[in-house]
């Protein structure tokens, strides 16, 4: 085996690399001694020190490699002719004692033609080299050569062959890293991203981006790197917008969830979207698929905003108390107005109930016979069972679990609330036996976005205060971008959940129509994208085309398949070219 000539000096470089790092490491690390304050300390010095601290804490976690390669490749680019500057790719930037860049950050500006650059189009380029590593040591050397250079460095006839593996670049590298025992866990691919998979990556941050990949396409991954992007070059705003990735299920979040802490970002939120709800009832499995598939139509939008309507009524019969010498009274006919004016002035239905307890103690303090004060009816009545019976009868103050749990639990409501909207087989498949008082009721995942709608039509329940504070936020957080994986199944209820989370519609979508299985599998992208926030930008595509995981007799295989199950998709092409032909049993 002929060792590459260069294999020596690029070793003793990728140790002076590491070196520099671990100068690095300890640099941030003796930051703790410049962050001490003392019990005297001032306001101005606890910030600073918080500051400084988390500066540290995240230059500290960004260093920390672990088992995974600093440096894994170079580019040379072209100057007159001749090579010129010489870039080192890796994982972070690394400086020197003298703050001269010894490793270029693989997400900087001049890092992307080590990912994009090809024979027709050399972005500057007269060589590109992939470094095979394990940890800090240096295992082989794999060169592409681009344009004049060929001549220049290897005496060729200056034709390029950047494009000799096709769309394919680093190929051995690839391979090599394809080949890689797998440990359960989805690793980054960060030393061998692909043109297409890096154009997506650095795709613009606002509006909404589609990536549509057949299976093994690295779609997921590719997602990932982008979030890890995205923050790395909008630091400001994402950073305090924060980023969120969705997966289908918690498997799924274990299996992704080492990629972004080994590219230094462990700020990404993962989560399925249970994790999203404000108020957490307990969730055991789903729906049968036809059950599911109503609680995931748009309409159940009009069911629970009329199913709330339905919860605001007058009293029937005119209303009582005893207040001193005197009997304070509210008849049936002015609750109604109390709750006509309430109706107007609701902006969500429990911040409402305010409207109704004033309006309330101001009827009974206009019956009065003899004059008194409207806060005293108030302070002495507000506790009196019978009247918060009365206002929980015209407008009772609920949970998103309640009004769902009062709403399966009574045909009637159920009746009253779809109108025409859903047929009586669809009611039938809604309604369950309400859970008794003082029971807690279960939901099932299918449950999850219409908890979130009641929760959008709720508002947040009047805060209990402590020492003139209110106890908690539980207003629904946004985010500055949205990742979301398997997105080819998620329904419209659970889009406009995903949609309300959104800061400013900049959004990955990712999936494969293809592979649409649920109860809710779309036909194309437009049925998703017509239930997310597009207005402010038309939405983009992309398209992964390239397969690294299913040998090429599977793959084709399955774009037979494909032929049938969604003509309007382009098959991938593998990587792979062995493996044995597929059998049928």
């Amino acid at each position: 085996m002929t060792t590459h000539p260069d294999l020596k000096s690029e070793q003793a470089y990728i140790d002076h690399a590491y070196d520099c790092l671990e100068a690095a490491r300890g640099a941030a690390a003796k930051l703790e001694s410049m962050v001490e304050v003392g019990r005297g300390g001032t306001e101005q010095a606890r910030f600073e020190r918080d500051v400084i601290w988390d500066t540290m804490l995240h230059r500290l976690k960004e260093l920390d490699l672990g088992d995974a390669s600093l440096v894994f490749g170079r580019i040379d680019t072209a100057a007159h002719g001749r090579p010129s500057d010489a870039w080192y790719i890796g994982r972070v930037a690394v400086s020197d004692s003298e703050r001269d860049v010894v490793v270029v950050d693989w997400r900087a500006p001049v890092a992307e033609p080590f990912y994009r650059a090809t024979g027709r189009e050399p972005m500057g380029l007269v060589r590109r080299r992939h470094f095979a590593t394990r940890g800090r040591r240096l295992l082989g050397i794999e060169d592409e050569l681009f344009g004049e250079a060929i001549a220049l460095l290897a005496g060729g006839d200056g034709a390029g062959d950047g494009d000799r593996t096709g769309r394919i670049t680093g190929h051995g590298a690839l391979i090599a890293a394809l080949e890689t025992t797998r440990t359960g866990h989805l690793s980054d691919i960060v030393a061998t991203i692909q043109g297409e998979q890096d154009e997506i990556i650095r795709s613009e941050l606002p509006g909404i981006l589609v990536v549509q990949g057949g299976p093994g396409t690295g779609k997921t991954v590719v997602a990932l790197h982008r979030a890890a992007y995205l923050l790395y070059t909008h630091r400001f705003p994402l950073e305090g917008q924060g980023v969120l990735v969705i997966g289908p299920n918690r498997l799924f979040l274990g299996y992704i969830e080492q990629v972004l802490p080994s590219l230094g970002e462990a700020g990404v939120e993962l989560a399925v979207l249970a994790d999203l709800l404000t108020e957490t009832p307990a969730l055991r499995g789903y729906d049968a698929a036809t059950t599911a598939r109503i609680k995931g139509d748009r309409r159940m939008v009009e069911v629970l905003a009329k199913a709330v309507r339905d919860r605001r009524r007058p009293l029937s019969d005119d209303f009582e108390i005893g207040f001193g010498v005197q009997v304070l009274r509210v008849t049936a006919e002015r609750t109604g107005r109390i709750v006509a004016d309430a109706r107007r002035r609701a902006r969500t239905h429990n911040g409402a109930r305010k409207f109704v307890e004033a309006g309330f103690f101001e009827a009974l303090v206009a019956s009065a016979h003899h004059e008194v004060e409207l806060a005293d009816v108030g302070d002495r009545l507000r506790s009196d069972p019978r009247v918060r019976e009365a206002f929980e009868r015209m407008w009772p103050v609920l949970t998103p679990a309640q009004f769902l749990n009062d709403l399966y639990g009574s045909k009637a409501l159920l009746r009253l609330a779809a109108g025409s909207r859903l047929s009586p087989e669809e009611i039938d498949a809604l309604h369950r036996p309400r859970a008794a008082n003082g029971a807690e009721p279960v939901f099932t995942n299918d449950d999850v976005p219409l908890l979130d709608e009641a929760r959008w039509l709720l508002g947040s329940r009047p805060r209990r205060k402590v020492n003139g504070q209110p106890t908690g936020d539980d207003d629904a957080r946004t985010y500055g971008h949205i990742i979301v994986d398997e997105a080819q199944d998620l329904s419209p209820m659970q889009l406009r959940m995903l949609g309300r989370r959104s800061l400013n519609g900049s959004m990955t979508i990712v999936g494969d129509i293809a592979q649409a299985t649920g109860a809710w599998a779309h036909a194309n992208w437009e049925e998703i994208l017509e239930r997310l926030p597009t207005e402010r930008r038309a939405p983009r595509r992309a398209e992964l085309t390239i397969g690294y995981r299913i040998p090429s007799p599977n793959m084709d295989l399955a774009a037979r398949v494909l032929a049938y199950a969604a003509p309007d998709l382009q098959p991938p092409s593998s990587v792979r070219q062995d493996g044995p032909p597929p059998r049928f049993v």
